[in-house]
């Protein structure tokens, strides 16, 4: 396992983390004994950083978690979770307002339960499930978070970038304002390397990348016939709804013929593709299985991206947004 520097915290922290948010059960159905023990497997593997969230699974993601760390009798984990707003915004206004979604007494409730559900007496890293550029004037939440901090509550503070909206970090990245931020970034998102990475190495913010195998699709294990495969109501089975799925399977054919002649799989060329950003502190991708870990963990070994491949790749972006 490789290790990289979590910004300016000076954490050393597993490049490969554990994306959590499978083991909400949002995914489909979850064995908690099974979840516990590849997150232990996880552990035992090197991977030192968790990224788990309020609304996985209402908090049974977290719940999880927090089994795991009691289990666990080895070295340090942080662990990173997010608080959600009191209404999302709507994702088609381009600014929204920050006033009222993060009340002074709804964020000291959120990080009361996340603290019992975790099992912890404080939390690693808390994040904003999601921030907007409001926020960077009205900064009630920040003060919020600084006075928990100060109480012992929460170490550092982190924000959630809304779905395909890297350039809403660059100011906040700039300012220095906060600890990490974590944002979309795979082979179909690129954005984030243009302002938001050099932005954050330039204050030292910590750079999380969130599904780097854009849930599943840069997995290169699907085929015509698995959206059929998947539990109507799960998360994957709703985002690729309609042509969606069929879209999507037409451009990842397509990187696969790109990829092949510089690795197996496309999961390794997708994995290693967001590993390639030195801006970037950790990938998260979903995990809930032995195998996964394994697979995950095999590629994190220091070698460089290829340059050339990077390049072809970057023709490769596609913006849309299929959370919605």
């Amino acid at each position: 396992m490789q290790y990289r520097t979590f910004g300016r915290t000076g954490w050393q922290v597993s490049e490969i983390g554990f994306g959590a948010w499978q083991l909400g059960g949002q995914w489909g159905d979850v064995d908690d004994d099974a979840s516990v023990a590849a997150l232990l497997h996880a552990f035992e593997l090197g991977v030192n950083f968790v990224d788990t969230a309020q609304m996985y699974g209402s908090g049974h993601s977290e719940e999880v978690v927090g089994r795991s760390l009691r289990e666990w009798r080895g070295g340090k984990v942080y662990v990173a979770t997010k608080i959600q707003p009191i209404s999302w915004p709507d994702p088609a206004d381009p600014d929204p307002d920050m006033q009222g979604r993060y009340p002074r007494w709804y964020l000291r409730e959120g990080t009361e339960a996340a603290l019992r559900r975790l099992g912890v007496e404080r939390i690693d890293l808390m994040q904003l499930h999601c921030w907007l550029e409001d926020g960077l004037t009205s900064l009630e939440w920040l003060e919020v978070l600084n006075d928990l901090r100060n109480e012992g509550k929460i170490d550092r503070i982190g924000v959630s970038l809304r779905d395909f909206k890297p350039h809403e970090g660059v100011r906040l990245a700039r300012y220095g304002l906060v600890d990490s931020q974590q944002v979309i970034y795979n082979v179909f998102e690129q954005r984030a390397q243009d302002e938001l990475f050099p932005a954050g190495e330039a204050t030292g913010t910590a750079m999380i990348a969130r599904v780097p195998l854009d849930s599943g699709a840069l997995s290169g294990a699907w085929t015509a016939d698995t959206y059929a495969s998947w539990q109507p109501g799960s998360q994957q089975h709703t985002m690729f709804r309609g042509e969606r799925f069929a879209q999507t399977l037409e451009r990842v054919e397509a990187l696969q013929e790109v990829c092949a002649p510089y690795y197996p799989t496309l999961a390794e060329a997708a994995t290693r593709f967001a590993l390639s950003e030195p801006g970037v502190s950790t990938i998260i991708p979903g995990m809930r299985s032995r195998g996964r870990v394994d697979e995950n963990v095999a590629f994190s070994d220091g070698q460089p991206f290829p340059a050339e491949l990077k390049a072809a790749l970057g023709a490769h972006g596609w913006i849309r947004d299929y959370y919605h």
